[in-house]
């Protein structure tokens, strides 16, 4: 059980890659400490499995954030998966959008690991080794993709408080790093595919930017989750993950 008494929160977890990664981390032996905004969603995950708690959480609500960060004490792990993809360049961002995405995408992560990031220090101290992990793309400083003004500005700015992250604390036992997806498919991007104006064609699209001829799915992305969670990455900190079937060979 490579996660073994680990305890682990992932956020966004009612669905999409947050939903895989509960699940992979409690198979691997972790308490799974699950929080969405969803609750129907959140239901379904604890149904019949002992391994996972779940807790309704707004990522955007501080107050909501310290006082969950309060109740549960250290964590091992932390996966900050919540954010958003607005679809436009820059002519078509209002000041609300870009607000949203950068509180959703960025700074919702500032939040979740300044309230949870002092008890895993002292985590830290007793196991020499705790986890963050946040939620990137491909789409950010790593690579410009067409209408993705606000979503690539904001995953560039999580890389970047990854390595902050990281640099600051790699003395004290806490690793930090980013997860760079490729496309994957999920209920956000079936969402995003099906309100174009001609979702068959929008879905040839997204799988044509992927060199494998077809589009990431969550069992392609859970098993990086797991081993940045765990011990076997100990020696890895501040790095860009991808897991991008080729896009940026």
């Amino acid at each position: 059980m490579r996660l073994d008494g680990k305890r682990i929160l992932i956020s966004a977890a009612a669905q999409g890659i947050g939903r895989a990664s509960a699940l992979a981390c409690a198979a691997e032996g972790a308490s799974v400490v699950a929080v969405d905004i969803a609750g129907e969603g959140l239901a379904t995950l604890a149904a019949g499995n002992s391994a996972i708690e779940t807790h309704r959480l707004d990522v955007r609500d501080r107050s909501a954030i310290d006082a969950l960060a309060a109740r549960l004490g250290p964590l091992d792990g932390l996966f900050n998966c919540a954010g958003f993809v607005h679809h436009g360049t820059i002519l078509d961002l209002s000041e609300d959008d870009w607000a949203f995405s950068m509180d959703l995408n960025v700074t919702s992560m500032y939040r979740m690991t300044q309230a949870f990031l002092p008890a895993m220090l002292e985590r830290a101290g007793e196991t020499g080794s705790v986890s963050i992990l946040n939620m990137a793309s491909m789409a950010s400083s790593i690579k410009g993709f067409v209408n993705r003004a606000a979503y690539g500005t904001t995953k560039a700015a999580v890389i970047g408080l990854t390595k902050a992250v990281a640099a600051d604390f790699v003395t004290r036992g806490v690793r930090c790093n980013a997860l760079c997806p490729g496309t994957v498919d999920t209920p956000s991007l079936r969402g995003r595919i099906a309100s174009a104006a001609d979702p068959v064609q929008a879905e040839k699209d997204f799988t044509a930017r992927q060199p494998m001829g077809r589009l990431a799915t969550v069992s392609d992305i859970a098993p990086m989750v797991v081993y940045l969670l765990s011990d076997e990455s100990r020696f890895v900190t501040g790095q860009a993950m991808l897991v991008d079937g080729g896009v940026t060979i």
